[in-house]
């Protein structure tokens, strides 16, 4: 056995993961060692102890979360394991959550580079939202000893850059702009009756944070009571409000669109850092969370070819966790159009919209009157545009066989089409919120995603129980250049590749809802 380095090549000791490789972050610069004192936290997901069967995501019948980890979650044996080796190098276990299949562990670097053969360096680079920031940044492939290959799935939190973007963009100042407030919305969309009491709302944010004054002032100027909220700190994560243009704007977005069109229902808020250890350890503790929620709104994202495959299964495996549960778990599907702001050329798919098992939420620009009737809603394109496209990385589901999925724009080939859903996004048409003391319209997928979640509320209290993934029961019936009932079909407007037509498309999905017909339907 040849002496381990941390070179970043594996020694005869160490096998690569499968998924981990990872480019240096983009315009990386001005690397140096890490401090020798430094500590690294590092989430490791381990394998399931058995498969997680599809009839079980996409069953009606939803299992509690004893059930999930004592049939899908991580074995204790493996557990085990994971614990004599990590420990056994100098690690420290801090926390283990079996039924979501991960083990939190902290070292210090010397340790931590020895145990997964990587090479850690402190970089700036360029993070999603075009600032710069310092992180710590690997490149290469994790390896993994003895005792973790083939148990340990994902080691996320070694490279800490900042992994997705807000998906919300800020109307023009100096331009004439339409804005309705959620209320106007509710009506436009024909919410059904009720205000989701009895569930929970769950609202991932990565930065940001909310004020309780604006909150109060907000809903009070809507004729409502503030709803109850609350903010869950992940992985360090903390509510931390700072300026407009920052995280505040989509946190507060998310809050008052949610807050205002299911107002009976209770709102977590889970903050996380801004990497995808963060991003995936706040979905778990939401999906995995006691109560429930009925439903988790995501209002960030990145182009599907910028996460590592390791990260990008073990989100995708926690959205399937969710389905499973009852969980439905509403995502933007991207504010930067059939190209996902990549400057390549192609086309590119947002994730975890991408997912089979989040509900990918498009775009529109909407004009409609006060009494709600609607005189024009195309495919939002200006000042921004709906995501929209056909995954790289996920096949077509079986639900989505037969409703147009086209080949994918510029490369071939078909996978999962994205949106499936939609609702008005075009900040010209936008949202009227309140975020730091002053009233502003914002628009941005961001905004879609808490609507739906809001309808997923009122449906869930209405039902009785969680509707987990909603997808085959919402494309039942429908076929290519048809939408099915529930939905009000945009035929108009293109995000760039992609245009919009009768029936699904890659633009708005399978149309804007209807909610009192998605309510028979679901009932």
């Amino acid at each position: 056995m040849t002496e381990h380095t941390s070179s970043g090549n594996p020694s005869r000791a160490h096998r690569p993961l499968a998924g981990s490789t990872r480019a240096a972050a983009p315009r990386a610069r001005d690397a140096v060692p890490l401090a020798a004192d430094a500590v690294v936290d590092v989430t490791l997901v381990l394998r399931r102890r058995a498969g997680l069967p599809a009839d079980v995501v996409t069953s009606s019948e939803n299992l509690t979360r004893a059930d999930l980890g004592e049939r899908f979650g991580a074995d204790p044996a493996d557990v085990e394991t994971v614990r004599s080796v990590v420990e056994g190098a100098g690690l420290t276990v801090a926390s283990v959550d079996a039924a979501s299949r991960r083990v939190q562990v902290s070292g210090p670097v010397d340790a931590v580079t020895r145990l997964f053969d990587v090479d850690l360096r402190e970089v700036t680079s360029q993070a999603p939202s075009g600032a710069e920031v310092r992180h710590r940044q690997r490149e290469g492939t994790v390896s993994l000893p003895e005792g973790l290959d083939g148990v340990v799935t994902a080691v996320l939190g070694l490279d800490d850059r900042p992994t997705a973007r807000a998906q919300f963009r800020l109307a023009p100042a100096a331009s004439p702009t339409t804005s309705y407030s959620p209320l106007d919305l509710a009506r436009v969309y024909e919410f059904p009756e009720g205000d989701g009491a009895g569930t929970e709302i769950a609202v991932l944010e990565l930065g940001g944070g909310y004020r309780t004054e604006d909150l109060d002032a907000y809903f009070a100027g809507l004729g409502l009571a503030t709803p109850a909220v609350r903010a869950v700190g992940v992985d360090g994560g903390a509510n931390t409000p700072g300026s407009a243009d920052g995280a505040d704007g989509e946190v507060m977005l998310d809050l008052e669109v949610a807050g205002a069109m299911a107002p009976g229902a209770a709102l977590v808020v889970y903050f996380a850092p801004n990497t995808d250890r963060g991003f995936l350890d706040a979905l778990s503790e939401a999906v995995h969370a006691d109560p429930t929620p009925a439903v988790v709104s995501i209002s960030w994202g990145g182009p599907e070819d910028s996460w590592t495959e390791q990260a990008r299964t073990a989100f995708d495996d926690a959205l399937a966790d969710a389905a499973a549960l009852g969980v439905t778990v509403t995502v933007a599907a991207g504010d930067n159009g059939s190209a996902d702001g990549v400057q390549d050329g192609a086309a590119h798919a947002d994730f975890p919209a991408a997912s089979p098992h989040a509900l990918a939420c498009g775009g529109t620009s909407l004009h409609a009157r006060a009494d709600g009737t609607v005189t024009s809603e195309v495919v939002w394109n200006g000042r921004g545009a709906t995501g929209g496209g056909v995954s790289a990385a996920f096949p077509l589901p079986a639900w989505q066989d037969g409703v147009g999925v086209p080949t994918r724009a510029g490369g071939g080939g078909t996978g999962r089409g994205v949106p499936d859903v939609a609702g008005v996004a075009d900040p010209a048409t936008g949202y009227r919120v309140r975020v730091d003391g002053a009233d502003q319209v914002i628009g941005g997928t961001s905004a879609v995603a808490p609507l739906w979640a809001a309808l997923v509320a009122r449906l869930v209290a209405a039902r009785g129980s969680g509707l987990g993934l909603l997808q085959p029961r919402l494309y039942a019936g429908a076929a290519a250049g048809t939408a099915p009932e529930g939905f009000r079909d945009i035929t108009e407007g293109d995000n760039g590749d992609y245009a919009a037509g009768p029936g699904w498309d890659a633009c708005t999905g399978l149309g804007v809802p209807v909610g009192t017909v998605l309510r028979e339907r679901l009932a």
